[in-house]
């Protein structure tokens, strides 16, 4: 779901989006420049990035500014303002993210950020790719890996404690799995029920072991198929659907990223070889 906040000056833009089939997960994106936060909280976490300009805002008790390329992360339920500290205002995003969410997706709980700021231009970056990639994905297993590495990203800045390891596990099974089912929509919910696992911790689990999601790692198979089917002379559109991709740009987009020409390239020229 997507929508856009409205504001009485009219550079005043922000928009929001829940996640695929997780409404209880908000991304925000907002450029500010005329209006002023009055004070107010969110249930969740809310971790986000200044990508231009500078922000001042009143959290705990102090005053604080997030220039460009600093990390804002706040604690669940904590009375905050917000305001331009910049001509040109500030263009931000936020996640908020509910406390058990974060606890489940990174193996950790009682989290806690005790720095609401902190400048740190490299990590920013990462984040920044990472919420945007969270805003065009429609796919909760591909959000759910996202999901992961925005954990594994600010880690550094949080403290929490670990959970008590889970059930032992098989990864192999859950290769199995990807491979025989790879046209189907799969979820991590299905994915980690094959090795006994809950979700999230499966999802830690294959990472650690892989050092790729396992939406990542669907992708793969994916297009692994794809190009023995297009070397067979499937029509490319019919190769997509095949694959359990959404459509011919779809598996053109994955193609190009991956082996660095499109699909019916890759056909033309193969099958010129025989």
């Amino acid at each position: 779901m997507q929508g856009a906040a409205p504001f009485t000056h009219q550079h005043d833009r922000a928009d929001f989006r829940t996640l695929p089939q997780q409404p209880d997960i908000e991304l925000y994106r907002a450029h500010i420049r005329s209006h002023t936060f009055d004070p107010h909280s969110h249930e969740g976490f809310s971790l986000g990035v200044i990508e231009h300009g500078a922000e001042r805002f009143r959290y705990r008790g102090s005053q604080h500014l997030a220039g460009s390329g600093s990390l804002v992360l706040m604690n669940p339920d904590e009375l905050h303002t917000g305001e331009s500290a910049s001509e040109e205002g500030w263009r931000y995003r936020m996640l908020y993210l509910p406390a058990p969410h974060l606890t489940a997706i990174s193996g950790r709980r009682d989290w806690n950020f005790p720095e609401a700021v902190c400048h740190a231009p490299a990590t920013a970056r990462q984040l920044q790719g990472l919420l945007d990639a969270l805003w065009h994905c429609d796919s909760k297993l591909a959000a759910d890996g996202l999901l992961l590495s925005v954990c594994e990203t600010l880690r550094p800045h949080g403290v929490g404690r670990a959970n008590p390891d889970e059930a032992p596990h098989s990864l192999a099974r859950a290769v199995d799995y990807l491979q025989a089912c790879f046209a189907q929509s799969i979820t991590l919910g299905e994915l980690a029920a094959t090795v006994n696992l809950s979700p999230y911790h499966f999802q830690r689990k294959f990472k650690a072991h892989f050092h790729v999601t396992p939406q990542q790692m669907l992708m793969a198979v994916r297009l692994q198929r794809a190009k023995a089917a297009l070397a067979g002379g499937m029509p490319a559109a019919d190769v997509a659907a095949a694959c359990g991709l959404a459509d011919q740009a779809h598996l053109t987009r994955a193609f190009l990223r991956r082996y660095g020409t499109t699909p019916v390239r890759y056909q033309r020229q193969v099958l010129a070889l025989r």
